[in-house]
């Protein structure tokens, strides 16, 4: 269970006031477990505790690696006093972090998990692999601030899997020390996948995209780090109910990180239940490589909520994303060939039961483009900005052609059961792609609807309309990935798969989790 310290004493502290004088305020926690049925859909601030529910560990503990941990004393914030302890900034051996009550790890700038093996799973590019992997027990939390970001390199995996009662949380320092309020973004860097798929863009000229010549440079990175290869099936490892809170610093230039990018990760990588919050760049950003995820939220993303970029092919299911009111861009951009001519692999991303919720009067809110193969299907739209953002815009003939398959080219985007509710349905794109070109394409796939009214719950979760939507798409036909779900959108009012690991943000708000993103918890 987790003692939701900030969000509850409030309402524990008015409980022993009314039965005690001032000198008997109870401390947090020593009523037992509190849980909250039906929560307000915006988060209330949290209050400041009367008195400390943490108090620091007595020492970092032993790691593998015989770097060891730093020991930098305490931090103190709103819940308590914690103990710091500061990874090496390059992880050479197998190591987990395992919890212990009182205690925080850091990441003190660029911290890379083992030495990049380079673009081969073998010693063909002079390189051999490191195989290092970085356990992280459930309910650790990590911290960060300014450029520090966490680079799991090639040939090397992250083993980060938290539970429901106990996420494992990335987040910054100034949460940790309660400064952050409902907007606060771009606080550290965030968490980086490289790995060893096809990728396009090639760094080295001359280079063939989807080759093992073929490396891109992640994105701010000071030193070279690189992702990308040939070797589809590449594993950079598991995580599993990970907050990644307040991220998207500025590296260098224009180039900041999201909460999660991935650069050229392969099949072997297994993500799913993963929030998102206040990224200041993009929720998330899938270079390349191939991405298989479930369970995905992304709240108050700055940018796009879903940006998917050089050739990846990538799978979801069960996605919410939710802008902050007025801020963001769209929820969805997608490109291929990035203004070149033709480039294979070509991406082709797929995703499946999506609530998208468009805040911010925008241009649109899912944009297609660069010749990319895209696919929604038993998906809501909703547009809740105040201007009227248009839900779809289709960009370039590479777009909207028919198939071609030598160039990888499976043909127009589909829809397929999915639910527009937006004041304006379709917009011109560009290279004279017209709104009715782009209604045109919509029309082509089965169970849509142009003049949806969604029901949404909570500002998430399932309603009557989307339960009982009148036609539903079987994507198990789409390929293994998929599960059947008859329902749209993201979350079934009869499996709320958001509860317990979450956070609350003013983008969107879950209750029985561990409390408001601008709080940190303490599990017990």
């Amino acid at each position: 269970m987790t003692l939701l310290s900030r969000s509850l004493i409030l309402g524990v502290s008015a409980l022993a006031l009314s039965a005690c004088g001032a000198d008997d305020i109870a401390s947090p926690g020593t009523g037992g477990n509190v849980i909250i049925n039906n929560p307000p859909a915006t988060p209330t601030p949290s209050p400041t505790p009367t008195s400390s529910a943490v108090t620091p560990a007595g020492g970092c503990p032993t790691i593998a690696d015989p770097q060891g941990l730093t020991d930098e004393g305490t931090i103190t914030g709103p819940e308590g006093e914690w103990r710091v302890c500061a990874l090496p900034q390059r992880i050479n051996v197998s190591t987990t972090l395992p919890r212990f009550d009182g205690l925080l790890y850091r990441l003190p700038g660029e911290v890379n998990v083992g030495t990049d093996g380079g673009p081969a799973p073998d010693a063909s590019d002079g390189l051999s692999d490191t195989n290092v992997e970085l356990s992280i027990d459930p309910g650790v939390i990590l911290y960060a601030s300014g450029s520090g970001f966490l680079n799991v390199t090639r040939g090397n995996t992250i083993n980060a899997v938290g539970t429901a009662d106990r996420p494992i949380i990335f987040t910054s320092r100034d949460n940790i020390l309660g400064q952050n309020n409902a907007d606060s973004s771009g606080q550290w860097g965030g968490v980086v996948l490289s790995g060893r798929a096809p990728v396009t863009d090639c760094r080295t000229p001359g280079a063939t995209p989807g080759t093992v010549d073929c490396e891109r440079q992640v994105e701010g990175a000071v030193n070279p780090s690189l992702f990308g290869g040939a070797t589809e099936d590449d594993s950079s490892g598991t995580m599993r109910y990970v907050q990644i809170r307040f991220s998207g610093f500025v590296l260098s230039g224009d180039s900041e990180l999201q909460a999660l990018t991935t650069g050229g990760t392969g099949t072997g990588t297994d993500l799913s239940f993963i929030q998102s919050v206040n990224s200041s760049d993009d929720g998330v950003e899938f270079f390349g490589g191939f991405v298989n995820i479930k369970n995905l939220i992304v709240a108050g993303a700055e940018d796009d909520s879903i940006d998917t970029d050089t050739g990846v092919k990538a799978n979801m299911q069960f996605v919410i994303a939710a802008q902050r009111a007025g801020i963001g861009d769209g929820i969805i951009e997608a490109d291929s060939n990035n203004g070149l001519e033709d480039q294979t692999p070509r991406q082709n991303t797929t995703i499946a039961n999506a609530t998208f919720i468009q805040r911010r009067d925008n241009d649109q809110a899912i944009r297609i483009r660069g010749g990319t193969d895209y696919g929604l299907y038993n998906t809501l739209i909703w547009d809740a900005s105040a201007a009227g953002t248009p839900c779809i815009r289709l960009d370039l003939d590479e777009t909207v052609r028919a198939a071609n398959a030598g160039l990888d080219d499976v043909g127009p985007p589909r829809f397929q059961s999915v639910a527009l509710d937006c004041a304006a349905n379709f917009r011109d794109g560009s290279g004279g792609i017209t709104a009715a070109q782009a209604e045109g394409i919509f029309d082509a796939g089965t169970g849509n609807n142009k003049s949806y009214t969604n029901t949404l719950v909570n500002g998430y979760l399932n309603g009557g309309n989307e339960n009982g939507f009148a036609t539903i798409f079987d994507v198990t036909t789409l390929g293994s990935f998929f599960v059947s779900a008859n329902f749209i959108g993201a979350v079934s009012d009869s499996d709320d798969w958001t509860q317990g690991w979450t956070c609350d943000s003013s983008a969107v708000s879950f209750g029985n989790n561990t409390g408001n993103c601008t709080a940190i918890p303490v599990f017990n």
